[in-house]
C-alpha cells in the first residue's frame, strides 16, 4: 500500500486488498485535507474473515516457536526500515506531531521485539501427581495453547502501537487475528497488516477490516467463533461490549483521568513542571494516561502552578507536520467544541482559567485550570484534550483521597522522597500502576498495563497479553512406570 493524498485503499482479507464496496473518506484533523479513501468492509466480509480465522487455527497453533519469533522479528525489522513512512501516516491521519509519531514507531518496534522474545518463553510445567497411595507413576503436564480467533478493536490515538499491542501477542500466542481499526486511522493499521503478511504470517489468519460500529458490535456480540475480544477505547463502549459478549473472554483497556501528587519534599520543581506540562499537553492530551489532575502540597502550590504555566507557554502548538510542534489538533472539531464547552462549564462554576483554552478549529491551546470542584466534567470525566487541573492540598491523606475520588483508575504519579508516603500511596491508591518520581503518563511497553474501576479489565504488555490470549491445558499421564 503506497499512500499518497487521495489514494483509495481496500481492506485486507485473506492476503488480498478488497476495493469493492462503500468508500469512506479519511481527512486530516489539522486542515481537513483528504488523507485517502478506504473501502469499508461489510458484515458478510466479517463473517468470511471469521471462517478463514477458524480454518487457520490448526496452522497457527502448530507454528513452532522459532517461526513465530522469526515472523515477529521480521515485522520489527520492517518497521525499522519503514520508520518514516509509518510516522508520516500517523501524522497525516491521527494529527500526531511528527516527532511523537516517530517515537510511536520506535515503541512499536520494541513491542514486536519483546513479543518475539516472549514467543520463545511460552512454556509450561510438570506437576507431580503421585501424592496419595494408588497414584504411583502418575504425573501431569500443563502447557498453554492459543485461545482461538481474536477480535482486536483499536482507537485512533496510537494507530500503530496500540494495534501492535494486540497483534504482536496474538502472533506470539498463535491466535488468528481480526483487526478493526478506528475509522479515523485505518491506513496505519492496513500498512502494518501488509508488513505482518510479508513477514510470513498465514494469510487466512489475518484480516484488517474497517467496519461500521453496528457490524463491529455484531462481530463481538453474536459471532461465537470469536474466542477473545480485546478492546481499547471509551469506558462506555467497552463495558457495554463486555455485557453483550456472552462467553467470550474480553480484555478492556479504557479511559482515565490520571492524577499526579506533588509533595513539598520534591527538590526538582523546574524539571517536574516541565514534565507535567509535556505529559498534560503533548499530542493535545489525547492519551488515556495524560496528566489531567495535579494535587500539590500547599506550601509549594503557587510556585509549582506558575512553573507549569511557564513550561506550557514554551510548547509549540500548530501543524503536526512541523518538526517543532508539540501540541497538534484534537481528532475532530466536534471534540474540540466539547472540550471548549467543558472548560466554560468549569469557569462558569467558579474555576479559574489560568492559561490557554482558546480554540481555533480543532486546535485548543494548553489550558490550565484551578479552583475546580467535584461535579465538573473537567474533574470527573476524561477530558482527552489539552487540559490540566492544578489544585492544592494540606495533608497527604487528603491528596490520596482526591486521587481515588474518580470512577477511573489507570495510573497515578507521585513526586516525593519519603518512603513511608510511597508505600502508603502504593497500598491505598486504586490504580493499575503507581509511577514514583515521574508523571503517570510514563509507560514502558513490556510492563503490565491496565486499570481498575472503569479503566478496564485485564492487562496489556507483551507477556501478560500473551497469557490472556492463551489457556492452560492439562495432560495427565498414568500407568507409565
Amino acid at each position: 500500500m503506497k499512500m499518497r493524498p487521495g489514494t483509495q485503499t481496500g481492506f485486507l482479507l485473506c492476503g488480498k486488498e478488497w476495493t469493492d464496496g462503500e468508500v469512506m473518506e479519511v481527512r486530516s484533523p489539522w486542515d481537513g485535507g483528504l488523507v485517502g479513501r478506504v473501502t469499508q468492509a461489510t458484515r458478510a466480509d466479517a463473517r468470511q474473515a471469521v471462517q478463514h480465522a477458524v480454518a487457520s487455527m490448526r496452522r497457527t497453533r502448530a507454528l513452532p516457536r522459532w517461526k513465530r519469533r522469526e515472523i515477529l522479528e521480521d515485522v520489527a525489522a520492517s518497521l525499522i526500515e519503514q520508520k518514516e513512512r509509518f510516522a508520516q501516516l500517523i501524522a497525516a491521519e491521527a494529527g500526531k506531531p511528527i516527532r511523537m509519531a516517530r517515537a510511536e514507531v520506535d515503541r512499536s518496534i520494541l513491542t514486536f521485539k519483546t513479543a518475539s522474545e516472549e514467543a520463545t518463553r511460552l512454556g509450561g510445567e510438570t506437576i507431580p501427581l503421585d501424592l496419595t497411595e494408588g497414584n504411583e507413576g502418575r504425573w501431569g503436564l500443563v502447557q498453554r495453547f492459543p485461545v482461538g480467533p481474536v477480535l482486536a478493536i483499536t482507537p485512533f490515538n496510537f494507530p500503530l502501537n496500540l494495534v501492535a499491542h494486540k497483534a504482536a501477542p496474538a502472533l506470539a500466542a498463535g491466535c488468528p487475528l481480526i483487526l478493526k481499526p478506528a475509522p479515523q486511522t485505518p491506513f496505519t493499521a492496513l500498512a502494518l497488516g501488509e508488513v505482518i503478511l510479508k513477514a510470513g504470517w498465514p494469510e487466512e489468519a489475518l484480516a484488517v477490516l474497517p467496519l461500521s460500529n453496528a457490524d463491529t458490535a455484531w462481530l463481538a456480540e453474536k459471532e461465537d467463533r470469536i474466542k477473545l475480544v480485546s478492546f481499547t477505547g471509551s469506558a462506555k463502549v467497552g463495558w457495554e461490549l463486555k455485557a453483550r459478549s456472552g462467553r467470550k473472554r474480553v480484555l478492556l483497556e479504557l479511559g482515565g483521568n490520571a492524577a499526579l501528587i506533588v509533595h513539598s519534599d520534591w527538590p526538582e520543581l523546574d524539571e517536574a513542571a516541565t514534565r507535567t506540562a509535556s505529559a498534560a499537553f503533548a499530542y493535545a492530551g489525547q492519551s488515556c494516561i495524560s496528566v489531567q489532575r495535579v494535587f500539590v502540597e500547599r506550601p509549594i502550590f503557587q510556585t509549582f502552578l506558575w512553573k507549569v504555566v511557564e513550561a506550557a507557554k514554551k510548547l509549540v502548538s500548530g501543524d503536526p507536520r512541523n518538526e517543532a510542534t508539540d501540541v497538534g489538533p484534537v481528532i475532530r472539531i466536534s471534540e474540540a467544541e466539547r472540550i471548549e464547552a467543558w472548560i466554560k462549564e468549569a469557569t462558569d462554576g467558579g474555576a479559574r482559567l489560568i492559561e490557554g483554552g482558546e480554540r481555533k478549529g480543532a486546535l485548543i491551546t494548553p489550558a490550565i485550570l484551578t479552583g475546580t470542584k467535584a461535579g465538573m466534567k473537567v474533574r470527573d470525566e476524561e477530558v482527552f484534550g489539552p487540559v490540566v487541573l492544578i489544585e492544592p492540598y494540606d495533608d497527604f491523606e487528603t491528596a490520596l483521597a482526591e486521587v481515588n475520588r474518580s470512577k477511573y483508575g489507570l495510573q497515578a504519579g507521585l513526586l516525593t522522597r519519603d518512603a513511608g508516603r510511597i508505600l502508603t500511596a502504593y497500598r491505598e491508591l486504586e490504580v493499575g500502576a503507581l509511577i514514583v518520581g515521574e508523571t503517570p503518563t510514563w509507560r514502558l511497553d513490556p510492563m503490565p498495563y491496565g486499570g481498575v474501576k472503569d479503566s478496564g479489565l485485564g492487562r496489556e504488555g507483551l507477556r501478560f497479553a500473551i497469557e490472556e490470549m492463551t489457556e492452560p491445558r492439562m495432560l495427565v499421564m498414568a500407568g507409565l512406570q
